[in-house]
């Protein structure tokens, strides 16, 4: 290792010491017992799967672009450290093309890069005009050229040249899983964190038995590796998109034993608790399930209030965290029926104030 990797090491090391600190320290002030805390880091740089660019026009030229919080005018960017080897590589390759052709430039404002570990590539092209036919035709050549994937977006238009999505493959416990991923749709941005948060969360239900609840499913990508440990599961996300992409998801795993709801976890709680009937639970029977465990993965808001009392109900829960700051509001109500036994973090967004993290906890 050399002087500079070396540096580098030392400064993400400490920028993940300092997450560590502040999450104990924030426990600790919500008054949060936790078991000894599992740390997962990441690699410093080249973990980003996903971007998404300004483009900076000027001089007659098309540059990548990035803005500083509270400054209106852009920098301009050359490369993107954090970002995947294949978005650093593709980046001078796209751009350059860009700049050599007035039907890919012209009017250009953002461009999102969309990667996989297995080098699947898709870029989406956001314009301020509308594009036609000469657009189309140049942009397939610059699919086939790159053998990448191309999207060109504009005010009411769509154009998908091929696909809207990419395939990525991770692996867990020594199986591998696939998962589509459909461009302008939520999905881990960190693979290889994204790899050990899975892991840990099926040694965490690894002796599970009955029925798993998840809520805020989106793709199934925890579900598709903890389904194994349950008979049932019954899994629910509001997003249409994110609805498909889960059962193509499970489909491809072979998975056929997970029952996905369209349904808010509000609507989902006023279900079970019989409070409102849904249409959309018109083929479930919520009473054939016998739920013991949950599992939420809510966004950074936390656990509602309703949502927060439904999951004091269930045995086991399974919460994985995006807000630290919202966790220990939640876990200040669920520890008076639960304690946590096992407590993890996982730097999913080096270099940035966020912190992911994830506790397991059992009824008193």
């Amino acid at each position: 290792m050399n002087q500079d990797s070396l540096q580098v090491q030392t400064n993400y090391q400490q920028q993940l010491c300092d997450k560590v600190d502040y999450y104990k320290k924030l426990m600790a002030e919500a008054g949060i017992t936790l078991p000894d805390l599992e740390i997962y880091d990441s690699q410093p740089y080249g973990f980003r799967m996903r971007a998404e660019f300004r483009v900076w026009h000027e001089n007659g030229q098309a540059h990548y672009a990035m803005n500083k919080p509270g400054q209106k005018r852009p920098f301009i960017i050359q490369d993107f450290p954090i970002g995947s080897a294949l978005i650093n590589r593709l980046m001078p390759q796209i751009m350059a093309e860009v700049n050599n052709s007035d039907t890919l430039s012209y009017k250009l404002f953002s461009m999102e890069y969309l990667t996989t570990t297995t080098g699947e590539a898709l870029i989406t092209l956001i314009y301020h005009r509308q594009l036609d036919e000469q657009w189309q035709q140049v942009a397939e050549q610059l699919q086939s050229t790159f053998n990448i994937k191309v999207i060109g977006r504009s005010r009411k238009q769509k154009v998908v040249l091929s696909d809207d999505f990419v395939t990525e493959t991770l692996e867990v416990h020594q199986r591998q899983y696939s998962y589509l991923q459909v461009e302008a749709s939520f999905t881990q941005p960190n693979a290889q964190v994204n790899q050990k948060m899975l892991t840990w969360a099926c040694n965490c239900l690894a002796n599970s038995s009955d029925d798993l609840v998840e809520l805020y499913c989106g793709n199934g990508n925890f579900t598709a590796v903890l389904a194994q440990y349950f008979d049932k599961v019954l899994a629910t996300e509001i997003s249409k998109v994110s609805v498909n992409s889960a059962n193509t998801n499970f489909a491809a795993n072979k998975i056929d034993n997970v029952t996905i709801a369209r349904l808010s976890s509000e609507e989902f709680t006023q279900a079970l608790n019989r409070e409102r009937a849904f249409r959309r639970l018109a083929d479930i029977n919520l009473d054939s399930f016998n739920f013991s465990t949950i599992f939420v993965d809510p966004p950074r808001a936390g656990l509602d209030c309703g949502t927060e009392k439904l999951v004091t109900e269930m045995d086991h829960i399974l919460y994985i965290s995006c807000n630290p700051e919202t966790l220990a509001a939640n876990l200040q109500q669920i520890t008076k029926t639960h304690r946590v036994v096992k407590a993890a973090l996982f730097d999913q967004f080096p270099w940035t104030h966020h912190i992911e993290s994830g506790v397991y906890l059992e009824r008193i």
